[in-house]
């Protein structure tokens, strides 16, 4: 089984982050150009936030105010949920269902922030597992 150590080690994409105190105008745009779902909120070193797709939807539209104006502390998910490197896919993607999760930031033990993994990247790692087991069984079944 895969952890999610590995599928951080085949990320290419650079880790994006935005501080609590940047406007959504801004975040909003960082995400767009870097075709990304989500942004860590990071104050210092710290996880503070996740500021996602659903945030924008949900909570800065119904604020009835410019994006410009609203900062990212005011409308990211405080509540952070995050997984460890240690933990195998199959855990994230329960995690990820039962909460209704696309993003999930990679935490170690002392809370460093070591990156995030989406739905995609996992949902892509359990695709490529289960392929190879079945072209492994299909060997062993032919041979």
């Amino acid at each position: 089984m895969k952890t999610i150590k590995q599928i951080l080690a085949e990320k290419t994409k650079p880790l994006t982050t935005v501080a609590p105190g940047d406007t959504v105008q801004s975040a909003m745009e960082l995400m767009r150009e870097r075709d990304i779902g989500a942004v860590m909120v990071v104050d210092g070193n710290k996880l503070t936030g996740i500021f996602t797709e659903r945030d924008c939807l949900h909570k800065v539209s119904s604020l009835g105010r410019n994006p410009r104006e609203i900062l990212v502390r005011e409308v990211m998910t405080k509540k952070v949920r995050f997984v460890t490197t240690d933990m195998e896919i199959s855990q994230c993607l329960a995690l990820m269902t039962e909460r209704y999760f696309r993003h999930l930031p990679v935490l170690d033990e002392q809370q460093n922030i070591l990156g995030i993994v989406s739905i995609g990247d996992l949902v892509k790692a359990k695709i490529s597992e289960q392929s190879f087991m079945i072209e492994q069984m299909e060997r062993y079944i032919t041979s």
